[in-house]
């Protein structure tokens, strides 16, 4: 089997050495292709304006100036254009990928875009928590994460599908299992604006969530890897809402 893998977090990322070494207890076929830098929140955008310049970074590794997107096209339509990679892995992205999470992560659009070329594709995602990003525990995707790949491609990924795989923040023995989750929803009027002002007097911005009990919802990723699970979620290229589609059939005829 060959594997392409990809992040968003850039090409030095811890993450992608963590991937990469799930990769290598697959397969002894692995290709990374990752952005050149911290490519975070990019979602699903393309390099239209700018060129993409490539980078080898070592044997069979390169690196991207662009986004995740642009990663997956250059990886499968240029550096392995002879022989296609069999399954993309993306990640293991610094923090957790869930609810509202997939429609902003570069992480997510790897795998979507490796998806919409044909291609089988996974996003791993580790979860951190107080400790914040200097203590995120790569050693629990590590430990579970082949495991989790091994067993969602024998369930089956079918063509339109791509998986979103999220990582507990505990210890690797603490992991309970894997919960298959529906796709969350964040309580939204936690989003707030932080102002700030700098050293001359101007007023600058971060986006940021205000901290508040939430409880999530039963059977979603974000309260799996709040009990501990690692989630698995099926993730689908086609956004169309059949209910809503048949109802305005029904009214705009």
């Amino acid at each position: 089997m060959r594997i392409l893998v990809t992040n968003d977090d850039g090409i030095h990322a811890p993450g992608l050495r963590c991937l990469e070494e799930i990769a290598r207890e697959l397969s002894d076929d692995v290709w990374i292709v990752a952005p050149e830098t911290d490519q975070s929140g990019v979602s699903h955008s393309l390099s239209l304006n700018d060129p993409l310049r490539l980078r080898q970074a070592g044997e069979q590794r390169y690196a991207v100036k662009g986004t995740p997107s642009d990663c997956i096209i250059m990886g499968i339509r240029h550096i392995l254009k002879e022989h296609g990679p069999d399954l993309v892995l993306s990640g293991v992205n610094r923090g957790q990928n869930v609810a509202e999470d997939v429609t902003y992560s570069g992480t997510i659009a790897g795998a979507m875009e490796a998806t919409i070329l044909g291609v089988k594709a996974i996003a791993l995602s580790q979860a951190y928590g107080l400790g914040g990003r200097a203590h995120v525990k790569w050693h629990t995707a590590a430990r579970h994460g082949a495991s989790v790949v091994r067993r969602v491609l024998e369930a089956g990924i079918e063509p339109g599908i791509l998986v979103n795989v999220n990582f507990p923040d505990c210890e690797p023995d603490a992991v309970k299992g894997i919960a298959v989750a529906a796709q969350g929803v964040r309580n939204q009027a936690l989003l707030a604006i932080d102002e700030r002002i700098d050293g001359r007097g101007n007023p600058y911005f971060w986006l940021a969530f205000a901290k508040a009990r939430f409880e999530p919802g039963h059977g979603t990723d974000l309260k799996a890897i709040a009990d501990g699970f690692i989630s698995v979620t099926p993730l689908r290229l086609d956004l169309t809402d059949e209910p809503t589609l048949t109802r305005f059939a029904q009214a705009l005829a």
